[in-house]
């Protein structure tokens, strides 16, 4: 069987596995670009709001009852007299623009890019590895605990709900579970190490990374080689 040429990676993460950094070192390597707080600004760009408040409504659902209000608003019994959808921000218009977002990236080409559900909605697309980032919970806890000292008595319950959040996003949007094995390629504990992650990822794709000098002018922008 022919396979298609990689050209882009997604990597989604557990919360505290420090995918994020890993998809960055990645990226570098290769010479790509990557699009994580990225895909927030160009979301924020294409909706005509602040970064700021697309962060907000980043991997989140709106709260239960936002969305039991909007579907009496969609009820044709009850018009809403307010804004059309395309004039009203929320996590499922972030959602949907973000995805336009990534299915922009894959059609460019060399982009690594970092959850939001990439996985998923990229899983029809030629050319598109997927990788999975995971730790075990003293890893995650340790990381935690010294990014944020001052939360260290509920560091176990953020981690948690922090991953709940992300797997509610996956499966009301994409009917998917987000950490189902099927969904992705490639499965990585964290702790093997960003060199011996980024050496997996180029082992089992057949990429190349780029040299130092031409990674460093490339990260940020669509890199030149593969």
């Amino acid at each position: 069987m022919q396979h298609s040429p990689i050209k882009v990676i997604t990597v989604e993460r557990e919360y505290g596995s420090r995918g994020g950094e890993f998809a960055h070192h990645l990226a570098q390597r290769l010479g790509w670009r990557l699009m994580d707080s990225e895909l927030i600004t160009a979301t924020a760009k294409a909706a005509g709001v602040s970064p700021e408040l697309a962060a907000k409504y980043d991997e989140r659902l709106d709260p239960w009852y936002y969305r039991y209000g909007k579907v009496f608003w969609h009820d044709s019994a009850y018009p809403m007299t307010g804004l059309a959808d395309e004039h009203v921000f929320d996590s499922e218009r972030m959602l949907k623009l973000i995805r336009k977002e990534m299915e922009h990236a894959a059609d460019q080409g060399n982009s690594v890019l970092v959850g939001r559900g990439a996985a998923c909605a990229l899983a029809c697309v030629p050319g598109c590895f997927h990788v999975f980032v995971y730790a075990t919970a003293k890893a995650k806890r340790d990381w935690f605990v010294q990014a944020f000292p001052e939360k260290a008595a509920r560091a176990d319950q953020m981690l948690a709900d922090q991953d709940k959040r992300r797997a509610a996003v996956i499966r009301k949007f994409y009917n998917q579970d987000w950490c189902a094995r099927s969904l992705y390629h490639l499965l990585l504990n964290s702790a093997m190490g960003t060199e011996a992650m980024i050496d997996a990822v180029l082992g089992a794709t057949g990429l190349s990374e780029c040299s130092v000098g031409a990674a460093a002018h490339q990260i940020g922008t669509v890199g030149e080689c593969t």
